[in-house]
């Protein structure tokens, strides 16, 4: 979320950091709030900081530029702590206008504080990669920033696959971006590498990938110092001597350019626009194309012999590289159509991600070399939580309800009902904000212009507040209101919850068969694992069932595989307890498929068979391991049906605990974790309260005692 008119603080009189003042800093030119007049240092101050003379100051030429100054005023404590706050401030605004990314904002913030409050120190370009699922906003956070920072005239956003915002629409290189933008050489800017997963240079099978635009932003990640493209200067040097080879067979023939004047310009547009770039030329773009060829090829030739003007120096640069690495959010990414999983559930599992994570995700598509030069400082966007998302809604529907009442003095209030059933249509936790944004409009706007109108229309009293709920139907929205006599008033206006109708398992048949069959799963998994599932639903759009969602185990012991096993194969026992051995559904095949896979691995794998080679098929030579699979099905075979009897002994033993479990799924559709805490505590069997249980950053259990069967063991020799 972003509001334009955003409150600037009031920051007192700065000097800028570096010579003459520069815009983007408080108390200079450009920035908000101040005048230019206060921002050009007292001559009489000293200036006593000597710096590298290769080092371009803010707002001076390059070094190499006979106008280089090599001493410079230091910044007065008072300058750094105003840079600091405005940094402070800058945070808090950001906060306040993109929800649920806190934590990110304060990294960023972190990341660029030395290179706004002391620039000085920069000698090198600071990169910051920001990587997320799409629709969390990592774009919209590099232009607010650019924005209350006083940048976005040195702002130059690239897109890394096509044409991008910033630059003419022939550039295809980097260089050329940053040409043509407000940003000069040796001077800070902004520059944001968007959508740069697509910019890959590995293909899927891990060779080289073609790659035709940006190919110079390596080099400008690595050091900020950009060579010339010497394909264009070549280019220009050829066409010079072409003109000198035309010029003497012109004089050869009188005739032919006789009684016409001489041409004026000797350069064509585009010629004259990268030559003024390659040689750093301040010169009007008319004048240069009027120059002789004699005097341009002199400039050339100057150019070529001269090593401090052969780079270009971006060294001063702030780098955003934006980007959705869809390899790092592997469990989440794909699973666009999922609007049926908790968002406190992807949440979780993306907060566990790292900068491991993230390169190993890069090396799916650069070279080691180029993710070296994107350096270590990632940050990563975790997807959205529920209470993120809940407060998104609250914020738009009271902007919506805020525009009617400026533009038509007609007040609405939009009830909790109706702001719960936004979220539980319009929310697909991988996708971000764009979803739920689209969704309230087709919700909200066009039957805010109806209820509007029929306010209007029946003359009612525009000092109340209008009351917008859900409609018993659950299919319309009725609005409520009082006319000048006390009498009540209600108008209901149809709205379309795709989602809802969706979610209905209206035939009761299959709403029994669901909830017998996600319950039996639900219940072993308590039993075994002394957890409550992180959600169980049969309420589901995405397709037609229902299912259980599980935390995962950092470490799995042999008890905690033949437990998976049960839990696996819990939905098919429940059913033939409850609707008998023939009225078992096909249902359960990939629970048996699963479970059958990990029985395989259980004794072929993880050797916790009667063998303790691993079993395998191969046809490598060099692969060396058993190869005898044959046998090792049976065993594969009796694990299995030893856990089936297993799982019925339990189911049988806790059949109140599974009515329970039934009860609420046939009534609700669904069971949260609390409160399925909460139901199995009534049967007498409580469920332990572990960390990150409950929403917290860690989603990974380790069941067993570790630490204290090692301390058991260390004292007395068993852990016995």
């Amino acid at each position: 979320m972003t509001d334009n008119n955003h409150p600037t603080a009031a920051l007192a009189d700065t000097r800028a950091p570096w010579g003459p003042a520069q815009p983007g800093y408080p108390g200079q030119p450009g920035h908000p709030g101040q005048p230019a007049s206060r921002a050009t240092p007292d001559p009489a101050e000293p200036r006593t900081l000597n710096v590298d003379a290769t080092v371009a100051p803010h707002g001076l030429p390059p070094a190499h530029s006979a106008a280089a100054v090599p001493t410079h005023r230091l910044p007065t404590a008072a300058e750094l702590a105003q840079r600091q706050q405005h940094l402070a401030d800058t945070a808090a605004q950001l906060k306040t206008e993109l929800v649920g990314i806190d934590e990110v904002i304060d990294r960023v913030i972190d990341a660029v504080r030395a290179w706004y409050v002391l620039p000085q120190l920069i000698r090198r370009p600071v990169i910051v990669c920001l990587w997320g699922l799409t629709g969390t906003g990592k774009t919209q956070l590099t232009r607010r920033l650019a924005q209350l920072l006083g940048f976005y005239d040195r702002f130059v956003e690239v897109q890394m696959d096509g044409f991008s915002h910033g630059a003419g629409y022939r550039s295809s290189t980097i260089s050329g971006m940053l040409a043509d933008s407000g940003i000069s050489e040796g001077a800070p800017g902004m520059l944001v590498l968007d959508e740069f997963q697509r910019f890959r240079t590995v293909d899927r099978k891990g060779e080289e990938a073609k790659v035709e635009r940006y190919q110079d932003v390596w080099s400008l990640l690595s050091d900020g110092r950009l060579p010339p493209a010497l394909t264009a200067l070549s280019n220009i040097e050829r066409k010079l001597a072409d003109s000198h080879y035309e010029a003497e067979r012109a004089e050869d023939d009188e005739n032919e350019r006789a009684g016409k004047k001489p041409y004026r310009f000797q350069l064509d547009a585009w010629d004259a626009q990268e030559l003024k770039r390659m040689l750093k030329l301040s010169e009007p773009l008319a004048e240069i194309m009027q120059w002789p060829s004699a005097k341009v090829l002199a400039m050339y030739m100057e150019f070529q012999r001269s090593n401090q003007s052969w780079e270009t120096d971006y060294s001063r640069l702030l780098v955003f590289v934006c980007g959705n690495l869809d390899e790092m959010y592997h469990e989440t990414a794909q699973r666009v159509e999922d609007c049926d999983t908790d968002a406190d559930i992807f949440h979780r599992l993306t907060r566990k991600l790292s900068i491991i994570d993230v390169k190993k995700a890069l090396s799916e598509r650069f070279k080691p070399e180029q993710i070296a030069r994107l350096g270590n400082e990632h940050v990563i966007y975790p997807s959205f939580s529920r209470a993120t998302y809940e407060l998104l809604i609250r914020q738009l529907c009271d902007r919506y309800v805020q525009d009617v009442a400026a533009q038509c003095g007609v007040r609405f209030a939009i009830g909790e009902d109706v702001q719960r059933e936004i979220y539980a249509n319009a929310v697909f936790p991988a996708q971000g904000t764009r979803p739920l944004f689209s969704s309230v409009h087709a919700i909200l706007s066009a039957n805010l212009v109806k209820a509007t109108l029929w306010v209007m229309e029946q003359s009612l009293p525009l000092s109340q507040v209008f009351a917008i709920h859900l409609a018993a139907d659950r299919r319309h929205l009725a609005v409520q209101g009082a006319d000048a006599h006390g009498g009540t008033h209600e108008r209901q206006f149809a709205v379309a919850l795709e989602l809802n109708r969706l979610k209905q398992r209206a035939n009761a048949d299959f709403r029994a068969l669901l909830a017998v069959h996600e319950a039996g799963h639900a219940l072993v998994y308590c039993l075994l694992f002394g957890q409550a599932p992180q959600e169980v639903k049969i309420n589901i759009a995405s397709f037609e069932g229902g299912y259980n969602s599980f935390a995962g185990l950092k470490v799995t012991t042999r008890q905690n595989a033949l437990d998976m096993m049960c839990v696996g194969l819990a939905g098919r026992v429940a059913e033939e307890l409850v609707f008998g051995e023939m009225a078992c559904t096909t249902g359960a095949e990939q629970d048996y498929k699963q479970a059958t896979a990990e029985a395989a691995r259980y004794v072929r794998h993880h050797c916790f068979g009667a063998r303790i080679s691993r079993t395998d098929a191969t046809v490598e030579m060099d692969n060396h391991i058993n190869t005898d699979v044959g046998p090792s099905n049976a065993a594969i075979e009796a694990l299995l049906q030893s856990q089936y009897q297993r799982t019925q002994a339990l189911l049988h033993g806790h059949q109140p605990a599974l009515n329970a479990l039934v009860g609420a799924l046939m009534d609700h559709g669904m069971i949260a974790q609390d409160e399925m805490q909460a139901l199995m505590a009534a049967q007498g069997l409580p469920l332990a309260v572990r960390p990150g249980s409950c929403g917290g950053a860690e989603d990974s259990l380790v069941l067993e005692p570790f630490a204290e069967r090692l301390a058991l063991f260390q004292r007395h020799g068993t852990t016995q």
